[in-house]
This record gives structure tokens, C-alpha cells and sequence, in this order.
């Protein structure tokens, strides 16, 4: 009998633990179906595409903005850029500049960079680094995990699911995702892209 119960209680815990881990994963969004670009919108004069299950932006300078807008969150998502001095961003509680379809972003920026001080996993304001990342992980022509969580003022970035920046900032505190196109000659590429709703 003793045997039994144990049993049975197992069977309850796994099931319970498996129901509530479904649960989890299921407050991811997907933001990008990988086929087309729908629920996205653009800015500017880059060129975007998909190939290969990829975001892919080329050309001219350009932003790639999705149509959702949080406020507390958590997105995810793997990136590459390669190309001529090649810089990208992965922007959150952004907004497209006014009356500027080649502007920058009012907002924040995960920096995708490789080869520059402020690197992948800095935190940017417009025009500039604020938060540093503790170390460079990335390459590029290499694809790598970016993960962002943001609740209130509190900004956190994962890159390759090491934590490597933390800073408080309050000035946006909603809007949309957006990829960057930033200069002709390199090339972006982005794709697994989620994000689960935090805000209460």
C-alpha cells in the first residue's frame, strides 16, 4: 500500500511539474513566423527580407519595427551580422523618430557590434553607450542568443545565456521591438524571435 501511494504521488508530481513547465512555454510569443514579414513594419531605406527562416537587412540604413508594444517583458532571439565594419541593434520600448523615416529609434538598444568599445550586450540611449556589458562573447558571421528582460527601470541582458549587464533606467517605459540596418555593406540577420508580456 505504502509502495502505491508513492506511486501515485510521483505520477501527481510529474504531472503537476509537466503541466506547469507547458504553462511556461506557453507564454512565449513568437514575433516572427519565419516565412514573411508580417506583424513587422519598416523605417528607412535598408532592405529586408527573409531567407532561410531568417530576418535578413542589407542595403541602406533602416530600422525593422514589430507591430507589438510592451511595457515589462522578456524577448529572446538569435542573431548574426557580418560585412564591412558590421553593427546592428535589437531595440526595445522603441518608437520611430518623428517625421524621419531614416532616423534612429527613440528608445532602448541591445548594441550587436564586434568591433567596437561599446560591444554586443552594451546598453545604448540614443547616441550613446550607458550601460556596459562585463565581456565580449560574440564574433562576426557567427550566430549568437540575445535575451532582454525589462521590468519598470530594471534592464538586464543575456548574451550566449551569460548575464552580462544590468543598469536602471526609467525614461522609456514602453513601445516596440525593432531590428537595426545600420550602414550599407554588412548585413543582419535575426531569427527565433519571442517575447512574454510581464507588465501586471
Amino acid at each position: 500500500m505504502k509502495k502505491l501511494l508513492n506511486l501515485l504521488f510521483i505520477s501527481i508530481f510529474l504531472l503537476m511539474t509537466g503541466a506547469l513547465n507547458a504553462q511556461s512555454e506557453s507564454e512565449w510569443i513568437s514575433l516572427f513566423n519565419g516565412k514573411n514579414l508580417n506583424g513587422w513594419f519598416a523605417y528607412g531605406n535598408a532592405v529586408w527580407s527573409v531567407q532561410d527562416g531568417a530576418i535578413v537587412g542589407e542595403g541602406a540604413m533602416g530600422h525593422l519595427y514589430s507591430y507589438p508594444g510592451v511595457a515589462d517583458f522578456e524577448a529572446k532571439g538569435m542573431f548574426r551580422i557580418g560585412g564591412h565594419n558590421a553593427n546592428s541593434g535589437f531595440y526595445f520600448r522603441a518608437h520611430p523618430p518623428a517625421g524621419r523615416l531614416d532616423g534612429f529609434p527613440r528608445g532602448y538598444e541591445a548594441q550587436i557590434c564586434h568591433s567596437q568599445d561599446a560591444y554586443t550586450g552594451w546598453l545604448w540611449k540614443p547616441g550613446n553607450p550607458v550601460g556596459k556589458a562585463t565581456r565580449l562573447l560574440t564574433r562576426d558571421d557567427e550566430w549568437f542568443s540575445l535575451r532582454i528582460r525589462a521590468v519598470g527601470p530594471h534592464i538586464q541582458f543575456w548574451v550566449n545565456d551569460e548575464l552580462v549587464m544590468t543598469y536602471e533606467d526609467d525614461e522609456y517605459t514602453s513601445g516596440h521591438f525593432a531590428i537595426q540596418m545600420h550602414h550599407e555593406g554588412m548585413k543582419v540577420e535575426a531569427r527565433e524571435l519571442y517575447y512574454r508580456d510581464l507588465s501586471e
